[in-house]
């Protein structure tokens, strides 16, 4: 049994995978969460000698029911859970008028309820213990309007505060709570959404560009998940951390 164990959500691509590598690579026991099992099974082969401090669970954060039973199996086989890093994620992009009551539904079940449930579900055992961490991978997005991307960013700002108000009551049993907010990143989601050139901008959509002249790297955004879950991050709690290469302009 390990000290403490971190839960990772969407674990299977993108942020979530370098995340859990960024974990494992510094020594901290793993449990990397996805609905996509073969997805889970290829990363942790893929880590090679740090593999062994990361096991694999499937289970979907929509679902209470699987997610509570995860939790169960991963304290009884690796020990209690002192992290959650929220980052499984949906994008289904499209104006308001556009988008459906069925798109709307799924992309807040995944980026704001599946926040709900995991951190209920990792808030109510550390807090009998009176320590842990949690972070939730947000967006820029849900701080400054998109056009073109409704659910998606309500979704993130609606999973932002709820990790803020978690903060606030469990920061007196000693858990904290807090934010990345991620600008463009390299992943999959953001190849799929076909952007353009974010790094430029694009006037016509009120898109400012990145500052810094570089899209991130998806361990660009886990560096900043890894410190907040630190106790160098010990007084850190309900803050809202933009890795975004200063694209918002802080807005």
């Amino acid at each position: 049994m390990r000290e403490g164990v971190t839960v990772v959500t969407g674990a299977a691509g993108g942020i979530g995978a370098a995340t859990v590598t960024a974990l494992a690579g510094d020594g901290h026991a793993v449990a990397a969460l996805d609905s996509a099992a073969d997805r889970l099974r290829a990363l942790a082969d893929d880590l090679g000698e740090h593999g062994r401090n990361v096991a694999t669970y499937e289970a979907d954060v929509c679902d209470t029911a699987a997610i509570e039973a995860a939790f169960d199996a991963i304290e009884a086989d690796q020990g209690p859970v002192t992290g959650l890093v929220n980052v499984a994620g949906l994008l289904r992009p499209g104006t308001v008028l556009e988008t459906s009551d069925a798109d709307w539904a799924a992309t807040f079940a995944v980026n704001t309820t599946g926040v709900l449930v995991a951190s209920r579900a990792a808030a109510r055992r550390m807090a009998g213990r009176g320590r842990g961490a949690v972070v939730t991978v947000g967006s820029n997005a849900g701080g400054i309007p998109r056009a073109g991307m409704a659910a998606y960013a309500a979704s993130k700002a609606a999973a932002a505060h709820l990790t803020r108000c978690l903060g606030l009551e469990l920061a007196p049993l000693g858990v904290r709570c807090n934010i990345v907010s991620p600008g463009s990143t390299d992943t999959p989601m953001l190849r799929a959404l076909g952007a353009g050139d974010v790094i430029a901008g694009d006037a016509a959509a009120f898109r400012t560009g990145i500052p810094l002249g570089r899209v991130a790297e998806p361990s660009d955004i886990a560096d900043a998940v890894l410190f907040l879950l630190s106790e160098r991050a010990r007084h850190i709690t309900m803050h809202e951390l933009y890795v975004d290469g200063g694209a918002t302009l802080r807005a």
